[in-house]
């Protein structure tokens, strides 16, 4: 298997295939891989390649052309993000971080104003966000959230804790789920606010996670904030709906970054059994081996189609919460069952952080926990299903 591969695949048209391997090219020479273990050993965020993605115009690919964007279709975004896993997961997540799970809030659902003074920053590269949701008592329970912002004036006052923050180390900007109607019902009265990440009363404190290092979690308190009430994203109260939507679309994001890291897995471990000899010839010559690495690409090949058909659903303006779901199982479980495989069959090496194998699997792992854990993914299914 070789990186022309990744590009082979789903009938892409002429311009999505060009954008892929222009990416590739980018990234090679932008973020070369003996940097990257060592911004992974750092914690260090991939600000040059981020920045240089931006230039190149990528980061607007799905985002409106009234705003500086190319109005791109879901199968656009989705080729250019399996790019990214496929390359290397920390600048997949940077990306979209910002650009979907964050900045969709803001495309979908915020103010003229608002989007016309943000918009075309995000898409250049000079602000970048977070999406301020999960809770250290409501993960999984979005709408037992206990953040309140409270209406003085012209402003919200913000009060309470955020956890698991993707890249809010790295964020100018916040978009945070908060309540602000205590007494509604669940689902009810929440709102979602955009907050200047530097403001005073905010406290960010980087959090050492197992994997993903580069886009690390961090952990959030909003005392006493003031929030301009023209930052507003959306109704006030009616956050739920809005909020649905959007997650939608990054499970798919999160699904196609497992997707691409798939591939890249199988092909390093592919790579190193093609030249590892035991007993006189290469590893793959024996079918231990040989069926371990055709699993590995049953897993990435099975995790691209699902999200690509998610994609042209979307693009067809087709509902997709239980393929999406499905989605995002199958290509989070693929991504860390091939590393899982792809370790073994590198035996001591894999196991060895001189290789990056070990990388590979502490940055697979986060897949089924992350943006709705998979339990969760199967009680969604399970609605749809009637039960």
């Amino acid at each position: 298997m070789t990186q022309m591969e990744l590009t082979n695949t789903f009938g892409l048209d002429e311009q999505q295939l060009m954008v892929r391997e222009n990416v590739l090219e980018l990234l090679s020479r932008e973020l070369p891989w003996s940097e990257i273990r060592e911004m992974d050993e750092n914690r260090d965020f991939p600000f040059k390649a981020y920045k240089a993605l931006a230039d190149a115009g990528f980061l607007g690919i799905a985002y409106p052309e009234e705003y500086g964007g190319m109005g791109g279709s879901y199968k656009d975004f989705t080729s250019f993000i399996e790019a990214l896993g496929y390359y290397y997961t920390g600048i997949a997540q940077g990306v979209m971080t910002t650009i979907v799970y964050a900045g969709m809030h803001l495309v979908k659902y915020g103010s003229d104003e608002l989007k016309r003074k943000y918009l075309p920053k995000i898409i250049s590269g000079d602000v970048k966000l977070a999406l301020a949701m999960s809770e250290p008592g409501t993960g999984s329970d979005v709408a037992g959230l206990k953040t309140t912002a409270v209406r003085d004036g012209d402003d919200y006052i913000l009060n309470g804790q955020k956890i698991w923050i993707t890249c809010g180390h790295v964020a100018d900007y916040l978009v945070v789920i908060t309540r602000t109607d205590p007494s509604a019902q669940r689902h009810g009265g929440l709102s979602t606010l955009l907050v200047d990440a530097k403001a005073p009363g905010v406290e960010i404190r980087k959090l050492n996670m197992l994997g993903r290092r580069t886009t690390h979690a961090n952990e959030i308190f909003f005392d006493n904030v003031r929030v301009p009430a023209d930052h507003l994203i959306g109704e006030e109260n009616k956050a739920w709906k809005n909020l649905m939507h959007c997650l939608a679309f990054e499970r798919l994001c999160l699904a196609t970054i497992s997707a691409g890291h798939c591939f890249k897995i199988t092909e390093y471990a592919l790579d190193y059994a093609r030249e590892r000899i035991q007993f006189g010839r290469p590893i793959t010559e024996f079918q231990a081996v040989s069926h371990k690495l055709v699993d590995m690409a049953i897993m990435a090949e099975t995790a691209r189609q699902s999200v690509y058909r998610v994609a042209d659903l979307l693009d067809g303006g087709k509902d997709v919460v239980r393929e999406v779901s499905m989605a995002k199982i199958i290509c989070t479980e693929n991504n860390f069952k091939c590393a899982d495989l792809g370790l073994q069959v590198m035996g001591g090496a894999g196991y060895s952080t001189e290789y990056d194998m070990a990388m590979f699997f502490r940055d697979a792992r986060v897949g089924p926990i992350g943006g709705g854990s998979n339990e969760i993914q199967r009680n969604v299914i399970a609605k749809t299903l009637g039960m």
